[in-house]
């Protein structure tokens, strides 16, 4: 077993059912980590009745542009001057916090949870959690880990590159850090079925934060003078490649089969 002691866990949960399999998995990997000594901490969405839409009233006092309010610019404001609404800064200190974050959830129409996706657009503020020259490979939590742990209402082979949903791998870009957990339409299995996922998912909680990150193209391959457009020696040294470098990258070529389901692809 891997030591995990001294690290600290967000798990952003999204779930309205204390009895779904979602709290199950839930609830499986606070007692799992835990056991390893790792401190964990659980946004639960629903539980803390969270605001979802992001609107003026983040904002503590006075907007700078009432007539044209953007919310980027006078959250990123606010943040500075200490006047972000009270659960925003709650979750900003969970964040700065954690070693990892792990987004608990079903999915909703090939996405996250409306509330979760609040979660998102409102905790990741601009300046706090990214700046223009800040992001991707060079962002401001860059040496933090994330996943996506989520059931789905379909069968697997229903989000294939054949399946009627689309590959699951394009479905996926670019949400995502480590490789997902993907708990396939779990309201069809059996309760012993369910069961054995449960366990799988202990087994690789032994040694997530030590699992190697799904393949990203750093940022310095980009050239900003030119509309951050890929390097044009990147391109000629991809040309050869049967396959795109990313799902996002493909450079009209094939998607590199897998690349956001297994690290290393």
């Amino acid at each position: 077993m891997e030591n995990m002691t001294a690290k600290t866990v967000l798990i952003v949960y999204a779930h309205q059912s204390a009895g779904s399999f979602n709290a199950a998995v839930k609830n499986a990997a606070v007692d799992e980590l835990k056991k390893q000594g790792c401190r964990v901490l659980v946004s639960d969405l629903y539980e803390m009745k969270f605001k979802a839409t992001a609107t003026e009233d983040d904002i503590n006092g006075a907007v700078k542009n009432p007539k044209h309010f953007r919310y980027g610019n006078e959250t990123m404001l606010a943040w500075q001057e200490g006047r972000l609404a009270s659960d925003i800064v709650d979750e900003h200190n969970k964040l700065k916090e954690a070693d990892l974050v792990i987004f608990q959830f079903p999915m909703y129409w090939f996405s996250v949870p409306a509330i979760m996706k609040g979660w998102m657009d409102r905790v990741l503020t601009l300046g706090f959690a990214y700046t223009l020259e800040k992001r991707y490979s060079e962002g401001i939590f860059r040496n933090k880990k994330a996943m996506l742990s989520f059931t789905t209402g379909s069968h697997e082979t229903m989000f294939s590159s054949n399946g009627i949903n689309g590959d699951m791998n394009v479905t996926l870009w670019p949400i995502q850090v480590l490789a997902p957990q993907i708990f396939w339409a779990p309201t069809h299995l059996s309760s012993e079925a369910r069961e054995g996922l449960l366990k799988g998912w202990c087994t690789r909680l032994q040694g997530l934060l030590n699992e190697a990150p799904l393949t990203f193209p750093p940022a310095d391959i980009f050239d900003e003078g030119k509309g951050f457009q890929l390097k044009p020696e990147v391109r000629e040294k991809q040309a050869d490649s049967p396959f795109g470098l990313t799902v996002g990258h493909h450079l009209e070529k094939p998607l590199p089969p897998q690349s956001q389901m297994k690290a290393g692809v």
